[in-house]
């Protein structure tokens, strides 16, 4: 079964209700252009760096504007449409970066937390520290769609390939990474790692992204990306300026790519071994 898919790209302020208006104009463009799967950036509510800031208009699944929207346009479109992430007041009173897949009725077919927490010191000075904000997920999420089994991630998640593994292992035919790549790691790692992710995986990936300097003073690199099971990629935003890139996907090219190179089916179970040189065991020794 081919699908029209599309991946919308956009500049995420600091206010959700202005993000939840920017969101409906660009998710109604994308299904004008036929996509019957739309997906959307992380932080699509909010980007928001400053955790007393977030605490203000952080709001349970229920009260969020984002997330009320996102179901009316599923509804009205007859789309699926998946929110890849907004910041969520979870159920322990902490907050959680999740995703939100939406089905053609408006009703939720599935939600994920962000489980790997982007941690880091880059080269240029910036410090980020997800951890101190998010409560990190647990759960490999893994949901069937009429027309594709797909799996759940976000961002940082992309650089963990055994998420993708067990994605694909579990079925999964349409990976998905929507994210807020900062521009210097976007330009080192965003298409390769992604490209990486559909080959090793004989999957589709699609990957929007947000782009540009916003509010909270971040800047992150664009260029959302639908690459096919054999890491081509088949379209691009190639710039950071909000946009809807589409795509027609044909999961059966992940069985086509699976069964060139069947690399799911020929792993093995090892067992890591560490040979020290004898000089090493030597000196360790007096």
């Amino acid at each position: 079964m081919i699908v029209q898919t599309a991946a919308v790209q956009m500049r995420s302020s600091v206010d959700p209700e202005a993000n939840a208006r920017d969101l409906e104009q660009l998710v109604r463009q994308a299904a004008g252009l036929g996509a019957a799967f739309v997906q959307t950036p992380e932080m699509t509510g909010i980007v928001q760096r400053k955790r007393q800031e977030l605490e203000k208009v952080v709001a349970s699944p229920r009260d969020d504007v984002v997330v009320s929207t996102a179901a009316k346009l599923a509804g009205e479109l007859g789309i699926h449409l998946h929110i890849g992430s907004t910041a969520i007041r979870n159920e322990s009173g902490g907050i959680s970066n999740r995703a939100f897949l939406f089905a053609p009725d408006g009703s939720l077919r599935a939600t994920y937390d962000k489980i790997h927490m982007f941690d880091v010191d880059l080269e240029n000075g910036e410090s980020w520290r997800e951890s101190a904000i998010y409560s990190p997920g647990s759960r490999c999420v893994v949901a069937q769609l009429p027309f594709a089994v797909i799996g759940l991630a976000i961002c940082y998640d992309l650089r963990f390939p055994h998420l993708f593994r067990d994605q694909a292992l579990a079925g999964a035919q349409l990976l998905t990474v929507p994210s807020a790549f900062t521009r210097q790691t976007g330009k080192q790692h965003w298409h390769v790692l992604l490209r990486a992710r559909a080959i090793e995986n004989g999957a589709w990936v699609i990957a929007a992204a947000q782009g540009g300097l916003h509010e909270d003073g971040r800047e992150t690199f664009g260029h959302s990306l639908i690459v096919n099971p054999a890491g081509e990629i088949v379209a691009e935003a190639d710039h950071d300026e909000p946009a809807v890139i589409v795509a027609e996907i044909d999961p059966t090219q992940t069985d086509t790519a699976r069964g060139k190179i069947p690399n799911l089916n020929n792993g093995r179970d090892y067992r890591v071994e560490f040979s020290e040189s004898p000089d090493a065991k030597e000196r360790r020794a007096s």
